[in-house]
């Protein structure tokens, strides 16, 4: 007996030290059988407590009438499946007769505490079955991505979402996106791991950096072109649109449209063209858009339309061509000047970390989810990296991308230059980089000669 008290102390207080310092491996041995008992066991009850229940069906009292039987109870939704995650459970049910999706959603706090879990999210797979996401610790504190995810063209794993799904960048369903965050806030960062992500991809990636560089330019080898001043920016826009149009150009010669051709193989973008002849895609990172809208000068304010008009012509035909723009700012409201809210308005994927106020949230969510507005103003300044990820849907999440140091996105882009893409349009804008030095090979003393 004394030594079965001593393997319970011992492996109570393995538990205890785990759920501290590694939440991960905590939920992976112990935490997943402690909450899948949980649910179950208190499944019927939490539902009635917190009113996701329906009374009994009229055929079933007048059977339980007839049959001199009690009255049946409430009916709770149907467990469709209950599947354990890395990070949590995944709950899918069957909703009663008169039940909404909305319910399920009202109620996600309640069940958050009632299962003693650490997170809930519901959300409607199809009519009359939801999926309830529910998270066992706090995914977010110490981002750990997965070790294998499926290769997907245009599509980089960026994030980690707070219900432990991984958040991705899919450049092929969202060709434009928006970040806005203010200084600190993790934009950087986030703006690192979509490099990473695309290095070692076959896309030609172009940078605009108008704070002199520093924060693209040490990335300089996997760009097919950069630019570190509002001048040069302009120049490569409007090359970027002259290449647009030849892939254009491209297009209307392959497109073969016959009678004799199916619709499917009717090619309308690049995608559609064979392999062999297909242009190779194309992402603009602009670091601080604002630096491109500002100007003290009649002289700055023409190169400043012409910016804005160049990116505006991007956003709206680039996605057939191919060119996708990621544009990243402190704010992005019409104080940047005439085109900013045309231009904001193309930008379908939208991303916030912190903001200083709310009128910076709601150039990113005003028009799109008011819930995603609050939940962006409500990020703590000491959890840098937390941001607000949503679309035009109207869905949003909460995400939170791995650290990656700039001497890490260096190394990533060194070891993939050679995949950087030669763009004739672009050739004027590559970067002049040194070559990488050779593996340095080690001296040995070399033995004297003996007779």
């Amino acid at each position: 007996m004394t030594w079965f008290m001593v393997a319970v102390v011992v492996v109570v207080a393995a538990a205890g030290l785990l759920r501290w310092r590694r939440p991960a491996w905590y939920w992976l041995t112990f935490g997943v059988l402690v909450a899948t008992v949980r649910v179950l066991v208190r499944y019927a009850s939490v539902m009635d407590a917190c009113g996701l229940t329906v009374p009994p069906s009229r055929w079933r009292l007048a059977l339980a009438r007839v049959a001199n039987r009690p009255v049946p109870e409430s009916r709770v939704p149907r467990i469709l499946r209950l599947r354990p995650t890395r990070t949590g459970l995944v709950l899918r049910l069957k909703l009663r007769p008169g039940q909404d999706a909305f319910d399920v959603a009202a109620a996600t706090d309640r069940l958050r505490h009632s299962f003693g879990m650490y997170g809930v999210i519901s959300r409607e797979v199809r009519s009359g079955v939801v999926e309830v996401r529910m998270t066992g610790y706090d995914v977010l504190k110490r981002v750990q991505m997965p070790a294998k995810v499926d290769p997907v063209p245009m599509r980089v794993p960026v994030a980690l979402r707070e219900d432990g799904a991984v958040h991705y960048r899919d450049y092929r369903a969202v060709p434009h996106g928006l970040t806005l965050g203010a200084t600190e806030s993790g934009k950087s960062v986030y703006q690192r791991n979509l490099v990473a992500g695309l290095a070692p991809m076959d896309v030609a990636l172009v940078g605009i950096d108008c704070k002199q560089g520093v924060e693209l330019f040490p990335l300089a080898r996997r760009f097919s072109a950069l630019a570190d001043n509002p001048d040069t920016a302009l120049e490569l826009l409007e090359a970027l649109v002259s290449h647009m149009e030849e892939v254009y150009q491209l297009i209307r010669a392959e497109q073969r449209i016959s009678v004799a051709v199916p619709d499917a193989e009717i090619a309308a973008d690049i995608w559609d063209l064979p392999e062999d002849i297909r242009p190779v895609p194309v992402v603009v990172l602009v670091d601080e858009v604002a630096e491109l809208a500002l100007f003290a000068s009649k002289d700055e304010e023409k190169r400043r339309d012409r910016i804005i008009t160049a990116l505006v012509r991007l956003a709206q035909l680039g996605r057939a061509a191919g060119i996708y723009l990621e544009i990243c700012g402190q704010r992005f409201g019409s104080e940047l000047g005439k085109g900013i809210t045309m231009l904001r308005a193309q930008l379908t994927g939208r991303t916030s970390h912190r903001v200083n106020d709310e009128t910076s949230a709601n150039m990113a969510f005003g028009d799109i989810s008011p819930d995603a507005v609050l939940a962006a103003i409500q990020i703590p300044a000491e959890t840098r990296g937390i941001a607000i990820a949503g679309d035009s849907t109207g869905g949003w999440h909460r995400i939170r991308a791995p650290h990656t140091s700039l001497r890490q996105a260096v190394n990533l882009c060194n070891k993939y230059a050679d995949r950087t893409p030669d763009v004739p349009a672009l050739a004027p804008f590559r970067p002049a980089v040194a070559a990488l030095p050779s593996a340095r090979v080690p001296l040995s003393k070399t033995a004297p000669a003996t007779a």
